[in-house]
């Protein structure tokens, strides 16, 4: 009985054991299979029908050959992301390649005032050594240089070096900046010191930007500070508009203009952001103020700082003046004062007021007429106008009259000051306004001369300025392009050409006539990349004459330099008696193939894509192929 007892438990236990081991068996197949399922399905989705998914227990084992090593390793991570990483088993081969694909160089180069920062990946062929040179010159002696850059041994694509070139151009410019280089293409963030020179500094990076090389500039400037801080309105017979217009916030901005637009400014206008708003409600009063005016149907408001002036048209009826002009002293904010003005209609009979008139004529002429005070104000106003015309010769027809208004010095002097900003213009001054017209290269002059008549004659006073933005006049706007430069630089050569003595490099004749009319030209094209070519005609030795060429070409860059002409970008070569123009059988063709030549040095463009756009492409080709394949 014990004995069969026994056996039946031992039994038991080895049923269980059975059991047990067909119940792993099944439960490891059926994790195994969901798990190779779930893995080829992803795999298939994501475009990596390639590979194959095995099982074993539980792990998952991939095969198959992968288009790129970047694909092979997709593969696995697309895997993982379905079962524990740990249970991937990698069996896939890479497709051998003919030529593996370049990495994407790029290099990055921070500058600021403790010095110069270069990190990125360049091609080994690239001349390291010298790009280092060149930046820690230009970090200058005591100042940190930081290399952290590292190099492969791949091909150097097309547009690299001429992005680099560009790239430590654009950086001898800008102290405070980072520049991001690519083949092809460079990005440049600076910080300027003011709006003029982010202009200035902007329009040369794009003159000097090579053929083929695309650039993104996002140069800052600090905001202007501004005072007083002056808005004025004016709304008359010529339209809406502003004579001076600033804002402290770009939303400040937009209701200004929205209130300008509703009082019937049709053209596009906007604001100067500058620092120095004596509220943070400044666009408050000026909105309010704006909308007084186009309730009076006419008449001009004067914000200056917290000080509010409203000139009415002449005409306007008592009682809507004071209605108007009480619901705006009520409506401003509480650091707001309003003065409100009712000019009384002209008595008859009147002859008109005394006048003083300054005009400015395109080539400089300064006249000076009209009614003066005394001597001293006479005197005193030729000397103001040379000082700031920087002209001896100034033009005098005034007179000196008695019972001139009180305060008509200062409005002579503010007149004068006024046109000076001009380019060309008049001022013409009265007892009761002043009015100021002409042409201008500067944007923001008209604002200028309405903050300068703000301050000198106060807000009470009336004038006027209508000041037209002249592009051809802006320093900056009209400064010539590369082309432009070289074909001026063709006219002067034309008719005229540089010679030497005979056998020597010694410039002769009017040759020296020549290089200054060219080095005049040269002075505004600063930055300008420039070939200094020499030739000779067939006689003599081809050696003797590439020697004879290249020293009449160094005698004519040397000329350049001594007139103060920048040459750093500029190089002179010798080409002998190479691409003649002329018939080396007759002296008139030799006359002609003695000669310099001037041209642009242009870096070679090219339309292959770049690096990266090459690696994109073809990512986007293997990603096509294995679309097809899995449909």
């Amino acid at each position: 009985m014990r004995l069969s007892a026994l056996f039946i438990r031992l039994g038991a236990f080895a049923l269980a054991a059975v059991i047990c081991a067909l119940g792993a068996r099944v439960a490891v197949a059926t994790v195994e299979t969901r798990s190779v399922e779930a893995v080829q399905l992803s795999l298939e989705e994501n475009g990596h029908g390639f590979a194959t998914v095995l099982g074993d227990g539980l792990q998952v084992i991939l095969e198959g050959e992968a288009p790129s090593e970047a694909v092979r390793f997709r593969a696995i991570s697309t895997a993982g992301g379905m079962v524990d990483a740990s249970r991937v088993i990698d069996n896939m081969t890479v497709e051998d390649s003919a030529d593996l694909e370049a990495p994407e160089f790029s290099m990055e180069i921070l500058r600021n005032d403790s010095g110069i920062s270069i990190i990125g990946l360049i091609p080994a062929s690239a001349d390291r050594e010298d790009l280092t040179t060149r930046l820690t010159d230009m970090a200058g002696e005591g100042a940190n240089f930081a290399d952290l850059l590292e190099s492969a041994d791949y091909e150097e694509p097309d547009g690299w070096e001429p992005a680099v070139n560009y790239a430590i151009r654009a950086l001898q410019r800008l102290p405070r900046s980072k520049i991001s280089v690519r083949a092809g293409r460079v990005t440049i963030e600076a910080i300027s010191d003011s709006m003029e020179e982010k202009a200035t500094l902007e329009a040369q990076l794009r003159r000097i930007t090579p053929a083929g090389i695309t650039t993104t500039l996002d140069i800052m400037a600090p905001r202007p500070v501004v005072s007083p801080y002056v808005t004025r309105f004016i709304l008359d017979e010529e339209g809406a508009r502003f004579d001076s217009c600033v804002a402290d916030t770009a939303e400040a901005e937009r209701r200004i203009v929205a209130a300008a637009e509703a009082a019937g400014v049709s053209d596009r206008v906007g604001c100067t952001l500058a620092l120095g708003t004596p509220t943070t409600r400044w666009a408050d009063a000026v909105s309010l103020a704006i909308g007084a005016v186009e309730e009076l149907g006419g008449g001009t408001v004067t914000i200056s700082d917290t000080d509010v002036t409203l000139l009415a048209p002449m005409g306007t009826v008592q009682g809507n003046f004071d209605r108007i002009a009480g619901e705006l002293e009520n409506a401003l904010p509480e650091v707001f004062a309003l003065d409100a003005v009712l000019p009384a209609a002209p008595a008859a009979g009147d002859e008109g007021p005394p006048q003083f008139v300054a005009t400015l004529s395109p080539e400089g002429l300064v006249q000076l007429r009209g009614r003066v005070s005394d001597e001293l104000l006479n005197t005193t106003a030729e000397n103001f106008a040379g000082a700031k015309f920087g002209s001896a010769d100034i033009s005098m027809a005034t007179r000196v009259v008695d019972g001139l208004p009180n305060g008509w010095p200062v409005r002579v002097l503010a007149g004068i000051e006024a046109l000076s900003k001009l380019s060309n213009g008049s001022v013409t001054v009265e007892p009761t306004s002043v009015v100021v017209r002409g042409n201008t290269g500067s944007q923001s002059a008209g604002g200028e001369i309405t903050r300068l008549l703000v301050e000198k004659l106060g807000t009470t006073d009336e004038f006027s300025v209508d000041v037209t933005y002249v592009e051809a006049l802006d320093p900056i706007a009209a400064l010539p392009t590369e082309d432009e430069c070289l074909e001026q630089i063709g006219a002067v050569t034309q008719s005229r050409k540089i010679t030497f003595e005979p056998g020597s490099a010694t410039i002769a004749g009017e040759g020296a006539g020549i290089i200054d009319d060219i080095a005049d030209i040269l002075q505004k094209c600063a930055d300008l990349r420039l070939e200094i070519a020499g030739y000779t005609d067939s006689q003599g030795s081809e050696d003797g004459n590439q020697r004879l060429s290249q020293q009449r070409a160094d005698a004519v860059l040397d000329a350049l330099r001594v007139r103060r002409v920048p040459v750093s970008n500029f190089r002179a070569i010798g080409y002998g008696e190479e691409n003649p123009i002329a018939d080396n059988e007759t002296e008139a063709g030799r006359e002609a193939n003695r000669r310099i030549e001037f041209t642009l040095i242009v870096p070679e463009s090219t339309e292959e894509p770049t690096a990266l756009e090459q690696i994109e492409e073809e990512a986007a080709a293997a990603a096509q192929t294995d679309d097809a394949a899995t449909d």
